[in-house]
């Protein structure tokens, strides 16, 4: 890749966390929700409340409440895109992925996880700071997650 091209590409990653920082979709309560999760990074005060609503074992509705940095609202943001229609296990697998990326240096032998969309957060892993806010919705849906695995059994 060209410098030319990362820099572009970096450029569109940084606009479209600002734009879902600024503009978080999925925001807001879930009335009927059957897992509702808080989350706090007591670091730097971000907080968030995941409201999830599962049918058959499959997410059928997500939303979340809260206040924090661009990249912390962003990172939610993104995440409830990625999980409607989700079965469980699949979401577990996408938080492993997710979790890497955002924490773990890509190098020649480890091919970049497949995330789609929200390879906008692949930059993450260079700021530490920012990683606990990044992380903090994805650490949040884990917990929901665990939660509802064991309802189940």
């Amino acid at each position: 890749m060209t410098q030319a091209v990362s820099e572009a590409t970096a450029a569109l990653y940084q606009d479209v966390i600002i734009d879902h920082g600024r503009r978080p979709r999925n925001f807001g309560d879930l009335p009927d929700a059957t897992r509702t999760v808080e989350g706090i990074n007591p670091l730097c005060g971000d907080q968030l409340t995941l409201h999830l609503k599962f049918d058959d074992g499959v997410i059928s509705a997500v939303a979340f409440e809260g206040s924090g940095c661009a990249i912390s609202q962003a990172s939610a943001s993104l995440m409830t895109g990625a999980l409607k229609g989700m079965r469980t296990s699949d979401a577990l697998a996408l938080f492993g992925r997710v979790h890497t990326m955002l924490t773990v240096q890509p190098d020649e032998q480890t091919p970049e996880p497949d995330v789609g969309k929200l390879a906008v957060l692949s930059g993450v892993w260079q700021y530490p700071a920012r990683v606990k806010c990044a992380t903090l919705a994805w650490q949040t849906l884990r917990s929901a997650l665990d939660e509802q695995s064991n309802e189940m059994e």
